[in-house]
């Protein structure tokens, strides 16, 4: 495994991030351990979670998984860079969400307690609250750092401008601000490429993308389809709506010989700003099999192809003025 530090930090974490998301709702907790002891295996360090994964309000039944592995020792946790957020509801009470200070301390200690660990390596706002001042956000993650708590402080969902903001109020503090930026990135979904990508790339913020696969339209959802594999209705829907473009991404991975999930992984690892794509699997052989993604080399040509396949951005304002 060659590391990658995460942006402009001395972090240094698996070019693939282990998304926890499916532990509890769709995966075990013993299937999910499995998925981790082989992830180690296979040296990926980065995990990424939240607080309200498990989908059940306050229960937060994924890191309660995560911290009943760590708990079994072996240096999993040391191991393992761990990854949570916050933002969502925990409770029917206010202040139970958000980027409140009260919300903010009080999510770190209960996610701190479900994961038993003593710290969390990236600590990311799930989503910009516009109702909370970047100085109070930046006040109360600085006292979480002080505390030992946190190393780091994430985002995701964070416009470009929300990131410029965050950083300038955090060099006014004369602190580090944020690391890394999580952001719905895949070759169907190309809009951070406007100013979010060219925000991460100036402010040396490592972007995680989370959906790499488009939900599972670039996973060779044709080919599965094919082979009397259900989908959903949502899927059927988008399926529907880029038919003409997955038709022809499906025969450019044939042509390559490689499996399309590991393709649309493999372009984003080429992409300005990109750490780690968020990796979902389900099962051990999913785990697996991704491993592919990281042998795989996208030439020039194959990169314009697609582009041409599917339309990117350039960084605004060129994209749409001059």
């Amino acid at each position: 495994m060659d590391y990658v530090n995460l942006g402009r930090s001395g972090l240094q974490v698996s070019p693939l991030c282990l998304g926890t998301m499916n532990f509890g709702p769709q995966t075990s907790e013993e299937d999910s351990f499995a998925i981790m002891d082989r992830a180690h295996e296979l040296g990926i360090n980065f995990f990424d979670s939240a607080n309200v994964y498990g989908w059940k309000k306050g229960e937060g039944i994924t890191e309660r998984i995560l911290g009943n592995w760590f708990a079994q020792g072996g240096g999993r946790r040391e191991k393992t860079v761990i990854a949570t957020k916050l933002y969502g509801p925990m409770g029917d009470w206010p202040n139970d969400d958000k980027l409140s200070a009260l919300n903010i301390r009080r999510a770190c200690d209960a996610s701190l307690q479900r994961m038993q660990t003593d710290y969390i390596d990236i600590y990311q706002a799930h989503h910009i609250d516009r109702n909370t001042p970047f100085d109070e956000f930046w006040e109360a993650m600085e006292i979480l750092r002080q505390q030992g708590k946190i190393l780091y402080v994430g985002s995701s969902n964070f416009a470009g401008w929300h990131l410029a903001k965050a950083q300038e109020t955090a060099a006014r503090r004369n602190t580090f601000g944020l690391v890394s930026e999580q952001s719905h990135y895949n070759l169907l979904t190309r809009a951070v490429e406007l100013e979010v990508l060219p925000a991460c790339e100036d402010y040396g913020l490592g972007v995680i993308p989370w959906s790499p696969l488009a939900g599972g339209l670039l996973g060779g959802v044709l080919r599965k389809i094919d082979k009397g594999r259900s989908a959903t209705d949502q899927m059927v829907a988008q399926l529907e709506k880029h038919r003409a473009k997955i038709e022809q991404y499906e025969q450019f991975c044939d042509d390559l010989g490689e499996d399309p999930a590991h393709v649309g992984l493999a372009w984003l690892l080429t992409r300005p700003a990109v750490t780690a794509p968020i990796i979902g699997p389900r099962t051990l052989e999913q785990l697996e099999g991704t491993m592919r993604t990281l042998e795989i080399t996208l030439d020039d040509k194959a990169l314009a192809r697609l582009d041409e396949i599917f339309p990117g951005h350039r960084t605004a304002p060129e994209d749409y003025a001059w």
